[in-house]
Parts: structure tokens; sequence; C-alpha cells
């Protein structure tokens, strides 16, 4: 359970960060990284969800003029992020409640 826990969290940061727009994956961990003030250090596992079809990848030029594979949200991803997002939402609920039983 942890590892998907952990796996399905990460996917949702990932579909959440594209949502942005798209991204080369350095900057997808980075923003991961950034935004959770280093708590969450991780290499998005790009690939997996390219294979689900919720994200897709193109060659572009960095910033720093380089050839980049960049990532961009699908459809199919848009769709599966607010699924996830809806699932969170009820997770941090229910261990809200164990945490903090109303008295």
């Amino acid at each position: 359970m942890q590892g998907e826990l952990l796996q399905g969290t990460l996917d949702l940061l990932i579909l959440r960060t594209l949502a942005l727009g798209p991204a080369h994956g350095h900057t997808i961990a980075y923003a991961i990284e950034r935004r959770s003030e280093d708590v969450l250090q991780v290499y998005p596992p790009l690939h997996r969800l390219e294979d689900r079809g919720w994200i897709a990848s193109f060659w572009g030029t960095s910033e720093n003029n380089r050839r980049a594979r960049y990532y961009r949200l699908t459809p199919k991803g848009r769709a599966q992020l607010a699924a996830q997002t809806s699932r969170w939402d009820e997770i941090v609920r229910a261990v809200d409640r164990i945490l903090r039983p109303a008295d």
C-alpha cells in the first residue's frame, strides 16, 4: 500500500506540474522539489506516465539552447489529474478524521 500511495502521489504531482504547461524532465523534478521545500526529492517516472497515455513527449530546445525532451499533459492526463485530485482530497479528509477526531 505504501509504495502504491507514494507512486500515486508522485503521479498526481507530475500531472499537476504539467497542468501549468509543457516542461522537460529536469524542470519537472526541480519544480516538485522546490514547491515541496526539498521534502520531496524525486526524478519523475515519466516513461510510465507516457506509456499510460497521460503525458506525451516531444523534442525542443532548453533554456540553455540544448536539445531536450519535453513533456505535456494529454486530454487523458487531464482527466486522470482531476480523478486523482478528487481521490487525494478524499484520502486527506479520511486521514484527518482519524488523526483529529471530533470531540
